[in-house]
């Protein structure tokens, strides 16, 4: 039988990506089918696929965690291959990179052309964005750039909510959310490329665990930005400290001395949100601190914050964070207890 030849994968490498992302999914792409066999049966397997890190011009980089990333290649010695990876881009939500990946974006609009798969992680969409590649398109990103990419990119359809989306002809553009669902983003492709089996033995050897609630419990609090209007910033500074009063958003607007039209006006213009949803929103991440670090009943907690009707403040809080209070508790809790029970040094 003759050899299945490996999968040929690019990792990209910039000044603006950590070394942790760039050689994680290297890590992961080298062990499918090379490291199942030799924990199950002592001898190495064949490595299924082959990945290279490539850069601009293949010198070593000095990565936004500060450490030094060697590429393989460089983009001209870099044929397309069936699969190039973007890792994060390291820069503030909102800062405008027009001009700045001219190189970058040129290669990936390139290796798109010619066939290329194009997987990004965390911030990393924003790369495909700004190469035009999302037009039209469904995408997610990490949810602290959700809003910066539905504002800057209206032609892209944003799903902050989802961990995992496959977009455009054939599915060739295929986006993770954020922080560690890189590791979904590794698996889906190790599967796609390869099988499910050696998908599930990579998590498997790995203890990978698949963000099944995607990233939707984070999501809305990068939303809670503070304003530049100075009075609609003085409206949040207090209300920051009495969301769990009755009638919180009259009490802003008579705070304002403006009309309450005019006051909802200029702080949805200000903020991007309407008071009252502010006003959830604060809540909401104040139930998510009082879920994890309390033993409190969820309609105790629900009284803490304002709500006196608990199966309101349930199903809010299910629809804006995709798990019921319970269901985030059991998740977030242990995880916060553990945490707290490590020793210290």
């Amino acid at each position: 039988m003759t050899p299945v030849e490996p999968i040929r994968i690019a990792i990209l490498a910039m000044a603006e990506t950590t070394a942790s992302t760039v050689y994680g999914m290297f890590d992961l792409f080298m062990s499918a089918g090379r490291d199942w066999p030799l924990v199950t049966t002592g001898r190495a397997g064949t490595p299924l696929f082959v990945p290279v890190v490539v850069s601009q011009d293949g010198r070593p980089i000095r990565a936004a965690n500060g450490v030094t990333i060697v590429p393989d290649l460089a983009f001209a010695d870099c044929a397309a291959p069936a699969l190039v990876c973007v890792p994060e881009l390291a820069v503030a939500p909102g800062e405008p990179i027009a001009g700045r990946f001219t190189v970058e974006l040129a290669w990936l609009r390139a290796c798109h052309a010619h066939g290329s798969l194009l997987a990004t992680a965390c911030s990393g969409a924003v790369m495909l964005a700004e190469a035009g590649l999302l037009d039209g398109e469904n995408a997610t990103t990490h949810w602290g750039f959700c809003e910066h990419l539905a504002r800057h990119y209206p032609a892209v359809k944003v799903h902050p909510q989802r961990a995992l989306v496959a977009a455009g002809a054939g599915q060739r553009l295929v986006m993770a959310g954020g922080g560690t669902s890189w590791l979904d983003l590794a698996l889906y492709l190790i599967a796609r490329l390869a099988s499910v089996d050696e998908a599930m033995h990579v998590a498997r050897l790995n203890l990978i665990d698949w963000h099944h609630s995607g990233q939707q419990p984070f999501a809305r609090l990068a939303r809670s930005r503070q304003a530049e209007d100075a009075l609609i910033a003085d409206c949040q500074a207090w209300i920051a400290d009495n969301y769990q009063r009755p009638s919180p958003v009259a009490a802003m607007v008579a705070r304002s001395g403006l009309p309450e039209r005019s006051f909802k006006r200029r702080f949805q213009l200000a903020t991007g949100m309407s008071p009252i949803e502010y006003v959830h929103t604060l809540r909401l991440e104040e139930a998510k601190q009082m879920l994890e670090a309390s033993a409190l009943a969820v309609e105790a907690v629900a009284l803490e914050l304002g709500y006196e009707d608990a199966s309101f403040f349930n199903r809010l809080f299910r629809r804006s964070v995709g798990l019921t209070p319970a269901a985030y508790r059991r998740r977030f809790g242990g995880m916060r207890q553990a945490l707290q029970a490590a020793p210290r040094v």
